[in-house]
């Protein structure tokens, strides 16, 4: 019976010092924020040494960065409150707007100044032109997604008319599109 009185004081006694460090924690002064990124890219190469490197946690920010696959779904996230800050191409949030929406996003600072796409052929070639693609096809991303976009504007710029004199692919979503390609899909990407 005494063992029993000392097993339960020893009991009380744990359950109260618990109670007693758990009171004990600091509050942080720390401020969480959700960013999600339209893709991991070397191009945002500062944002991601400023994280490894603490940069951000000197300021006070508790950064969580999500890859989100797309600016669609980048979008779809900021529009329902999953996370504070988007980093995507100035047209998700057009699309939004001309939709009409109350509750639009706003486009408030440049992250990058080019687009920082690039065209892969399926072999090396040194003397690279633009006529070399003429009756090719190339994988462009999501239809009105600025990669697109753009590419079509280097396109036409360069003499070729999307359709017409190439085709471009925009039935596969960016963030599989490298392995599309590996697979055989496409002569560029």
């Amino acid at each position: 019976m005494k063992s029993n009185k000392v097993l339960s004081l020893i009991i009380i006694l744990l359950l109260l010092s618990t109670a007693f460090l758990i009171g004990c924690q600091q509050k942080s002064d720390m401020t969480k924020i959700k960013v999600m990124e339209v893709t991991h890219s070397v191009f945002y190469a500062p944002q991601y040494i400023a994280l490894t490197e603490g940069f951000f946690k000197e300021e006070g920010l508790d950064v969580e960065l999500i890859d989100g696959k797309g600016a669609d779904k980048v979008m779809a996230a900021l529009l329902s409150d999953q996370i504070e800050i988007g980093f995507m191409g100035p047209e998700a949030s057009i699309y939004v707007y001309t939709q009409g929406k109350d509750d639009y996003a706003v486009n408030f600072a440049q992250l990058t100044q080019r687009d920082g796409s690039f065209i892969v052929a399926r072999k090396p070639n040194s003397n690279f032109t633009f006529e070399e693609m003429r009756g090719k096809e190339i994988l462009g991303g999501r239809k009105g997604g600025m990669p697109n976009m753009v590419l079509e504007y280097v396109l036409k710029n360069n003499g070729l008319i999307p359709g017409k004199d190439i085709n471009v692919r925009t039935d596969i979503q960016f963030g599989v599109m490298a392995g599309a390609f590996v697979g055989g899909e496409g002569d560029y990407t």
